[in-house]
């Protein structure tokens, strides 16, 4: 089983997206034991027009005994827009939270860069052990920090959203995401089922992730705009954050 996306639309993307994609499968590879997910065929691979220009859309979906998915799309605008988005979904059986990391680039110039281990718990905080492993992470200066938007409540105090200024800064994020990632990975190797009870409360902590993420309209338009209203509800609520069952 290759775990190497085909070249045609990766290695026409922005460097550190290529990279990132990279090296987001092989900390996964390392860590942990991939099997395919089962995601439709036809939407594994999807060409549209947005603006007269052709829409490409690249989705890989594994899962793990830990992880009931995780997804990881590629998406290309054209010369205009180049996007990177991966969410990691945990079971709900294990205390863990959401891995999210977002690139979006235009021009040659990377424009948003984030990255979170976002909490599922009710009063918001992340696993003990997390916060202990995280807080250990030399902190980051970045010339140009960017605002959370309005539904960013869901995301722990580690998040990272920057727009990278310079090869240096882009550097620096693509070796905070790698450390986020290896702290995951071995904290979710470690892991050991909930109670049901405990179970429950991840699931609706998982749920209120994915009702926020939906609330992302700079992503719904352009979907909108490029396969129309119904296919990209759809595409949101069944491929990007589909809630758990």
């Amino acid at each position: 089983m290759s775990f190497t996306s085909t070249p045609s639309l990766r290695e026409q993307q922005h460097p550190l997206i290529r990279q990132l994609a990279d090296s987001i499968e092989g900390v996964w590879h390392k860590h942990l034991q991939l099997s395919p997910y089962n995601l439709a065929v036809e939407l594994g691979y999807v060409e549209g027009r947005l603006e007269g220009e052709r829409l490409t859309i690249e989705n890989r979906c594994y899962q793990t005994p830990q992880f009931r998915k995780m997804h990881l799309e590629l998406a290309k605008v054209g010369n205009m827009l180049d996007i990177l988005h991966c969410v990691m979904f945990p079971h709900p059986e294990y205390d863990l939270p959401m891995f999210g990391c977002d690139l979006v680039g235009g021009r040659g110039q990377i424009s948003a860069a984030i990255v979170d281990l976002s909490p599922v718990h009710l009063d918001r905080t992340l696993p003990e052990s997390y916060t202990i492993q995280l807080s250990t992470l030399k902190a980051l200066d970045f010339s140009q920090p960017r605002e959370l938007p309005e539904w960013g409540h869901i995301f722990s105090e580690f998040c990272l959203f920057v727009r990278p200024s310079s090869p240096e800064e882009e550097a620096i994020f693509l070796s905070r995401v790698q450390d986020f990632l290896e702290v995951h990975c071995t904290q979710a190797i470690a892991a050991t089922p909930v109670s049901p009870e405990q179970a429950e409360q991840i699931l609706a902590g998982q749920r209120n992730y994915c009702t926020q993420q939906q609330q992302n309209d700079k992503t719904r338009r352009v979907l909108e705009k490029a396969f129309g209203h119904e296919w990209a509800e759809n595409y949101m609520t069944t491929v990007l954050f589909d809630l758990p069952e």
